[in-house]
């Protein structure tokens, strides 16, 4: 069972940028897809991004083009940069993963496809590490 840990929050002004970090205990990375998430105050869980095990990401139409989810294989870490933060992005940022079935390990394009930006697909969560951004 992969344990997940988030690094990496804080408060920025507007404009600012963070790199969140999300350290994996060991676990072969192509078994699991590998997604960010936010929750606001009194707000529902979202996701943010998520990556394949070959690389391909995906995004909230929110932080196209200002945040990159990406990993290190080597050091079984996830990690998301966020730049141009605005105050909206203000929220308590997750590092979650979904465990493929054996049937569709290492298939292209497959964490897209099975479990996208869907809370409810992946099974793993971290503590969460808070982000602020101030206007």
């Amino acid at each position: 069972q992969v344990q997940l840990v988030e690094s990496g929050g804080g408060s920025v002004q507007a404009g600012g940028s963070l790199r969140l970090s999300c350290a994996a205990s060991e676990y072969p990375y192509n078994t699991y897809c590998m997604g960010w998430f936010r929750q606001a105050p009194g707000k529902e869980r979202e996701g943010v991004a998520g990556i394949d095990d070959d690389g391909r990401t995906s995004y909230a139409d929110s932080v196209k083009g200002r945040f990159t989810i990406s990993k290190d294989n080597a050091k079984n870490t996830l990690y998301l940069q966020m730049n141009s933060l605005k105050p909206e992005d203000t929220a308590m940022y997750y590092c979650a993963a979904h465990k493929l079935s054996p049937q569709y390990v290492s298939l292209p394009g497959v964490c897209t496809v099975v479990a996208g930006l869907s809370v409810q697909e992946y099974n793993y969560w971290g503590q969460g590490t808070q982000v602020t951004v101030s206007s």
